[in-house]
């Protein structure tokens, strides 16, 4: 596992998302996750998934999308800034109770309960990628974590095109 990143430790802290271009401007609403729900929250309740390097949060999309989508539809990498990485609140590996939770998999109720209780208990939540075992996804509920973190930027994302090559003949 790859430590946190320095800033933890004081500073300032950028997370990244990617979103379909369409939805750009509400990517903090949590919606996609109040709707259906996600690794660490059961449907109705609204958390937003961040990563805290581009690269990840691209592959936390890819993985559900495919490299075609990324290839063919407009998405848009957003940046935040949380001005006190003091409010994060790291999981580590051996925090979990269950480690299949940090494997591929559809999430349990536990692992669903688990992420709400940490939500409710802290604003923002550092956990361990299950893309790539050696990043870190952070979440929050934007209501609860209100004022504690602002957007910095957006880029139109542009995958690189080998990651969809043609098909050989």
């Amino acid at each position: 596992m790859t430590p946190p990143p320095p800033p933890l430790g004081g500073g300032e802290l950028v997370v990244w998302r990617l979103d379909l271009a369409v939805h750009a401007a509400s990517w903090d609403s949590g919606e996609g996750a109040y709707r259906v729900g996600g690794r660490w929250n059961a449907p109705g309740a609204r958390v937003v998934y961040c990563s805290i390097d581009p690269a990840t949060a691209i592959l936390e999309v890819a993985v559900h999308k495919g490299f075609r989508t990324l290839d063919t539809v407009a998405h848009t990498l957003t940046a935040a800034l949380i001005a006190d990485p003091a409010r994060v609140h790291v999981v580590w590996p051996g925090d979990v109770p269950n480690p299949n939770w940090l494997r591929p998999g559809i999430p349990s109720a536990g692992q669903q309960a688990f992420g709400a209780g940490l939500l409710a208990r802290h604003p923002f939540v550092l956990l361990p990628s299950v893309v790539s075992t050696h990043s870190w996804n952070l979440i929050f509920d934007p209501r609860a974590a209100a004022g504690a973190y602002a957007f910095t930027s957006r880029e139109r994302f542009a995958l690189d095109p080998r990651l969809h090559p043609p098909a050989k003949a």
